[in-house]
């Protein structure tokens, strides 16, 4: 009878290559060559090899003095771990408000200077609005840019604005900087599009505000509003939906 190895096939090169990683984490995030090489008890040699692979790909990045740090793709990939664990924190929330209100539900987000749609909960009975102009060019035409703006400080906000023209996509859209933010600076909790973005289409947002992240979740309906409810009705549904979201969100990750 043969006995087979169950024991998992490891790579080497691929241990050494994380463990590398992680010895530049561990030293505050900069090291040189030599003090990788002592850590790990590898050859200078093997650790110059490892380490011009890692910062070909990414992971890490060589300085001006020789020294190592951790890379763009590492931050990438760790930025995306977030935005995956962001999301599947608010989507309860999102479905319970797209349930309600039986109307698609918006979540987006203001990151790196902009403002991004980062999730879309939506069904067959409540589909969403087709998003013909993507919101980096249309946040001023919508309720959840329009949040989002008025939750940003004066110099994000003056930042953005200075980056993005103030479009016209509908015969109702704000095109006035001065008449924007006036309207954002009004904003009593929920902002509103009342046809700024598209014909037929009405939007509401509420902010989703915690230490880490500015953003907004919107409900959007092809008429006024769905029948059966009022305006308070959407606006209670909504305003609980996001102060949901805000707390999930605000919760340290487990293990």
């Amino acid at each position: 009878m043969v006995a087979y190895d169950s024991s998992p096939t490891l790579i080497q090169s691929v241990q050494r290559a994380l463990h590398l990683i992680e010895a530049v984490g561990a030293r505050d995030g900069r090291a040189h060559a030599k003090e990788l090489a002592r850590d790990l008890g590898l050859s200078l040699s093997t650790t110059y090899h490892l380490l011009r692979t890692l910062t070909h790909e990414g992971y890490l990045r060589r300085l001006d003095d020789g020294s190592y740090v951790l890379g763009p793709t590492l931050t990438q990939v760790a930025s995306q771990d977030r935005l995956a664990s962001t999301l599947a924190r608010a989507r309860p929330a999102m479905q319970g408000l797209r349930d309600e209100l039986r109307a698609p539900v918006y979540l987006a987000m203001y990151a790196d200077g902009e403002i991004t749609v980062v999730e879309i909960v939506d069904s067959p009975k409540a589909p969403s609005i087709d998003l013909w102009v993507g919101i980096h060019d249309s946040a001023h035409a919508t309720a959840l840019g329009k949040c989002i703006l008025g939750a940003l400080d004066d110099d994000d906000r003056n930042d953005y604005l200075s980056r993005h023209p103030l479009h016209s996509l509908t015969r109702r859209t704000v095109t006035d900087q001065r008449t924007l933010v006036n309207e954002i600076d009004h904003i009593d909790r929920i902002a509103r599009d009342e046809e700024e973005y598209a014909l037929g289409v009405h939007c509401r947002a509420a902010p989703v505000v915690t230490p880490h992240l500015t953003g907004a979740v919107a409900v959007a309906h092809r008429q006024s509003r769905s029948p059966g409810l009022t305006d308070s009705d959407i606006d209670s549904a909504l305003t609980r939906s996001a102060a949901r979201i805000q707390r999930s969100l605000a919760l340290p990750l487990t293990a």
